[in-house]
């Protein structure tokens, strides 16, 4: 990096992208980027001090390629001006998911994996380090509601990463200390099939060096790694970390004693909603106690931990009255946490609003996604969000939606939502989505407020 004074960003606005444009910032780098749209988290980055311009136009890019790294996610089109200019110009150019490589070499990292559970897991994590007073840098996948920023910065050598799978971006990370919270099908589009996605996963455990915590069942197998190997689940008795003498509250809260290796912790009350949230905190409390931290400390922060944005995020929580947005955005995602609803508001009609994220998840998952809306009372299904995709003939919402068993169903545009949402009396609604759906949560408030 000596080399550089500049870094600029294609798609810096995207959580993992942004959480690194911070942290070069902070080191002292001139940072700038471009992004398709305007977001929140693009108007808080130029509110730091980064500039961020919305048009492809590659005179905006810092004209000294000698000085300025290209940093880039894949969900970038290849067609986009600024990177062919940056590809035929002799700019260095690497991928965001090589950039958290480089930056966690020489540290001690602890890192969260899985096709779900991996950003609320990971933040928790932080959470729990940065509360007992040790400290750590973390590179978070959501906006952490305890900090309201996805990038927190500490001197020591001890950083936590999200591990994203997708595009194998979780093998340039080389952990002493893992979670792997689930192997599900996902990107598809990448892997083909499970066999080469949850290889992937087995691929990221041999590079995992002290420990590796698994939830019970998981297809990973001392063959895999030469990291000790450990189990975690929110109720299976041969796991090494599991809870047992749980309760909940009218308000969805658990209350658990933690049973591990070394002991129990009593009476640990988590700060966020639902089982899912449960068991998310044993795999962060692992994490902590085999990295050495505090019994009473963690069981402190889970208690104190207030979430991420846009994860099972409670805003309105009255006796007849409750709206949560949830990123759930995979079949087994929605299943659990529309579960999870059930159970914390049981006899109460639960209303999800769901807006599908590509068109080649719809189609490679589209029965799953069915039968998992079909848990619903009443499922509003918008438009597919096609993110980085153009569309795939004869995929829609309605592939999915003809299957929808729910008692209630109703296929909308995102347009008309409001509006048909204003006519609903509602008792429990939910928003999920991986998409824009998170466009509508500040006026879905407003008029539920009113």
């Amino acid at each position: 990096m000596k080399n550089y004074s500049h870094i600029y960003f294609l798609g810096i606005g995207g959580i993992g992208m942004s959480a690194i444009a911070r942290y070069y910032a902070f080191k002292g780098f001139k940072v700038s980027g471009y992004d398709l749209t305007p977001s929140q988290l693009t108007a808080e980055l130029q509110a730091e001090g980064i500039e961020v311009h919305y048009d492809d136009n590659p005179a905006l890019i810092p004209a000294d390629a000698a000085s300025t790294l290209i940093v880039y996610t894949p969900a970038i089109p290849k067609e986009l001006k600024e990177y062919q200019h940056v590809v035929n110009n002799g700019y260095k150019i690497v991928k965001r998911s090589r950039m958290l490589g480089e930056i966690t070499e020489g540290q001690k990292c602890l890192a969260v994996a899985g096709t779900h559970g991996k950003t609320t897991t990971s933040t928790l994590v932080a959470h729990i380090l940065t509360e007992s007073g040790e400290g750590c840098s973390a590179f978070l996948g959501g906006t952490s509601k305890n900090y309201n920023t996805n990038l927190l910065v500490s001197h020591n050598k001890l950083v936590v990463a999200e591990a994203d799978e997708f595009d194998r971006s979780f093998l340039q990370l080389h952990p002493s200390i893992a979670v792997i919270t689930a192997m599900d099908a996902d990107h598809l589009d990448i892997y083909g099939d499970i066999g080469h996605y949850q290889d992937a996963f087995r691929d990221f455990a041999a590079q995992v060096s002290d420990a590796l915590i698994i939830k019970y069942g998981l297809p990973v197998t001392g063959k895999d790694t030469g990291a000790r190997i450990f189990t975690y689940h929110l109720s299976e008795p041969k796991a090494d970390f599991r809870a047992e003498n749980m309760h909940i509250d009218s308000f969805g809260h658990y209350t658990y004693d933690l049973c591990h290796p070394g002991g129990i912790i009593k009476d640990i009350r988590v700060g966020t909603l639902g089982a899912l949230n449960a068991e998310n905190s044993i795999a962060a409390a692992a994490i902590c106690l085999l990295h050495g931290t505090d019994a009473g400390k963690i069981r402190h922060a889970i208690g104190t931990y207030a979430g991420v944005k846009r994860r099972m995020e409670e805003h309105i929580n009255r006796d007849n009255l409750t709206y949560i947005d949830d990123y759930a955005h995979h079949p087994n995602e929605l299943a659990a946490a529309i579960s999870s609803l059930k159970e914390m508001f049981p006899k109460r009609k639960i209303t999800g609003v769901f807006q599908p994220h590509l068109y080649s998840r719809t189609r490679d998952f589209a029965s799953e996604f069915a039968n998992a809306l079909s848990l619903l009372d009443k499922l509003i299904l918008l438009d597919i969000y096609p993110a980085r995709e153009e569309p795939i003939p004869g995929i829609s919402s309605e592939t999915i939606f003809k299957d929808v068993s729910a008692k209630e169903k109703v296929l909308i545009k995102k347009e008309e939502l409001m509006d048909y949402l204003s006519r609903e009396a509602l008792d429990v609604l939910v928003t999920f989505g991986a998409g824009n759906i998170d466009r509508f949560v500040k006026p879905i408030c407003e008029m539920l407020s009113k």
